[in-house]
């Protein structure tokens, strides 16, 4: 028997020779079946065993070499249907998309010693600081950085610098040296 087979096909007719056997011998019979298509290639101890094995015996072989030959169809045939699917794949333009309309990914890389601070995938130059110093407190930027860092949606930020001019022109300016009453009365326009 072949190993990938896992059964085999017993014909209803051995049941006239099988029933001329009493059942010590029908059991020795069907004991050498199972140990021939099992591969333990058993010998017939008994006349009676062999001559009613060797018409089953017959028929197993044919049944084994019908198997094998629509094993062998089934392959070949599976083999053409994936050659002609995968041909066809491969032949359709409109799967394969031209390589001019892929996006292009641009990274810049800004100098460790150039940067002021850096979180997640914001930074911040110090030469932009010094810009952010000319209207602002070391403080104020300061505090603003780290409110933008601790931001939940700071992902959506793509330059840290723009962010920081626009949050700190949100904020009230501190100005030192002055009341918080002053500021509320210059913010209203009471005096200057």
């Amino acid at each position: 028997m072949a190993e990938e087979k896992k059964g085999f096909v017993l014909y209803c007719d051995i049941l006239h020779t099988i029933q001329k056997l009493n059942d010590e011998q029908a059991g020795k019979l069907f004991k050498h079946i199972l140990l021939y298509v099992n591969d333990f290639n058993p010998t017939c101890e008994d006349l009676i065993t062999e001559i009613a094995f060797e018409p089953i015996k017959q028929s197993l072989k044919r049944d084994l070499l019908k198997w094998d030959d629509k094993k062998q169809k089934r392959s070949e045939a599976g083999k053409v249907g994936a050659n002609k699917r995968w041909q066809t794949i491969a032949n359709d333009s409109k799967r394969i998309k031209p390589i001019a309309k892929m996006p292009v990914s641009v990274s810049v890389s800004v100098s460790v010693k150039d940067t002021y601070r850096r979180f997640a995938h914001l930074s911040i130059s110090n030469d932009e600081v010094k810009k952010l110093l000319e209207k602002n407190t070391q403080t104020q930027i300061d505090n603003v950085l780290n409110d933008i860092e601790n931001y939940k949606q700071n992902t959506k930020y793509k330059s840290l610098y723009l962010t920081a001019c626009k949050w700190l022109q949100k904020n009230e300016p501190i100005n030192e040296g002055i009341s918080p009453e002053e500021l509320k009365a210059k913010k209203y326009g009471y005096f200057k």
